[in-house]
């Protein structure tokens, strides 16, 4: 155990308040000591094998020669520095967003008395067990693991094509074992964002000839677990990755001509499909039919690895007014998103009191996870909706000043590529359910309910707090 050099009593020091001070401050010195004790062994001065039974005999005998001690005597103070070990910020971000995400996930369901704020609950507790456990471990174990990792991901993306998969929806995006459902993709967002740290940590990048083999190993790390999460389908899912590598690419200084050409190869993309819009959009009015019929009767005619019924969302966003003139269809869900975040106003109908999901019309199927930001506009106002961006966006801006402060290139990598994570799901959750974006099912971290995300951002998020915690150990 580490103490500070010994400091002596100032005149005046047997005085009643300088008493009352100096007895308060016992409580708060019994805390840091157990955080000492409980730290990583190098932070400790005394390396004799297991120190948490010496630091705490030391800590309770500095404490109570503290108590009998005079006044005049010197005393060694133990440093009350948990903010400088320690970020708050995150912790303090995440325990609110969940706070809201439990509240108003238990809202939504109050007219049909339904229980997923208690599974949600449930999956908080798993998630903080696992946020303190990745935390307390270096980050630099899932360096060294990142094959294995990356490994495990892939292979779960591989059971939902096996008896495990579930299909819901015409998609394979669940798998259930031992009575558990999880879904894949989620999982394997964190083995793929470890991976490609670990492998870009590790390569020298710089202009696009000189760093060739540093992209195609990139690429290759990226491609496998995108096509697997692409082909199940979920396009949400699909749309987070790409940000991901272009921000650790940019990080590790990679040239400007490379993300120039990508920029063009972009705007290639987005031309094609909106060639492609266009000609499903004629094949819908010269066979007569809805976008809700035949579906897959077009993409099999389509040069796009495209479902139809993402072409229906993507013309839902861009003319809703030709797909579902009416709005009980495609764009249903988009209209009563709407509703329910204008009628929301300044400060809410308060808890339970948003007609669109507490009458169903908002779908109660999604009121809970993908549109749980429009129940939460419709019940907390402007205010409400307001006070969880900052929050989001105060942890993204945490998580890159954490980036900013590690001294390690895979540390730094890893809070980078959590903090676009973050952000992404953000941005693609709130702009689908206010018509900023197509609707795709992405959830809102650490709000929407679902226990593979919830438990998959606790754990990145420790991940954040172990490279803040070591930031000083690698120069």
């Amino acid at each position: 155990m580490r103490f500070y050099s010994q400091t002596r009593a100032e005149p005046g020091a047997g005085n009643f308040p300088a008493k009352v001070l100096r007895q308060s401050t016992i409580f708060f010195q019994l805390i840091a000591a157990c955080q000492l004790a409980m730290n990583d062994y190098e932070y400790h001065a005394l390396d004799v094998g297991d120190s948490t039974p010496l630091a705490f005999a030391v800590v309770f005998t500095a404490m109570c020669s503290q108590l009998h001690t005079p006044d005049s005597a010197p005393r060694r103070h133990l440093p009350l520095d948990l903010p400088r070990r320690w970020d708050l910020v995150g912790p303090i971000c995440i325990i609110f967003l969940l706070l809201f995400g439990i509240s108003a996930i238990h809202s939504a369901q109050m007219a049909t008395h339904g229980h997923q704020w208690r599974g949600q609950m449930t999956w908080f507790f798993a998630g903080t067990l696992l946020y303190i456990f990745c935390a307390r471990i270096d980050y630099r174990f899932f360096l060294r693991h990142a094959h294995w990792i990356y490994a495990g991901g892939i292979f779960l993306l591989l059971l939902t094509w096996t008896s495990l998969g579930v299909r819901r929806y015409g998609a394979l995006r669940w798998i259930r074992i031992f009575g558990v459902q999880l879904q894949p993709a989620e999982l394997a967002k964190l083995s793929t964002v470890i991976m490609m740290a670990a492998a870009l940590s590790g390569s020298k990048v710089s202009s696009v000839a000189e760093s060739k083999w540093s992209l195609l190993r990139a690429f290759a790390i990226f491609f496998p677990p995108w096509m697997l999460i692409f082909l199940q389908p979920d396009l949400g899912s699909a749309l987070i990755l790409p940000p991901i590598l272009l921000a650790l690419l940019y990080v590790s200084e990679l040239s400007s001509r490379f993300f120039l050409i990508l920029a063009w190869l972009g705007f290639l993309l987005l031309s094609a499909l909106a060639w492609d819009m266009f000609r499903y959009r004629n094949f819908l009015e010269e066979n007569g039919l809805r976008p809700d019929q035949g579906l897959g009767s077009y993409q099999v005619h389509s040069p796009l690895p495209l479902k139809d019924y993402q072409r229906n969302r993507i013309l839902g966003f861009v003319a809703p007014e030709v797909v579902d003139p009416d709005g009980t269809g495609i764009s249903w869900n988009l209209r009563q998103s709407l509703i329910a975040v204008g009628s929301g106003g300044f400060l809410g109908k308060g808890s339970g009191g948003g007609e669109q999901a507490q009458l169903g019309y908002l779908p109660r199927s999604v009121a809970t996870n993908d549109f749980l930001f429009s129940v939460l506009a419709e019940e907390k106002g402007f205010w409400g909706t307001m006070t969880v961006l900052l929050l989001l966006m105060l942890l993204v801006a945490n998580n890159l000043h954490i980036a900013q402060l590690s001294h390690c290139r895979f540390g730094r990598y890893l809070a980078v590529a959590i903090a676009v994570l973050i952000a992404m799901h953000t941005a693609v959750n709130v702009g689908m359910t206010i018509g900023l974006m197509p609707i795709t099912g992405v959830p809102l971290p650490f709000l929407s309910y679902g226990g593979s995300f919830l438990i998959v951002c606790c754990t990145l998020q420790g991940i954040v707090q172990s490279v803040y915690h070591r930031r000083q150990n690698l120069q």
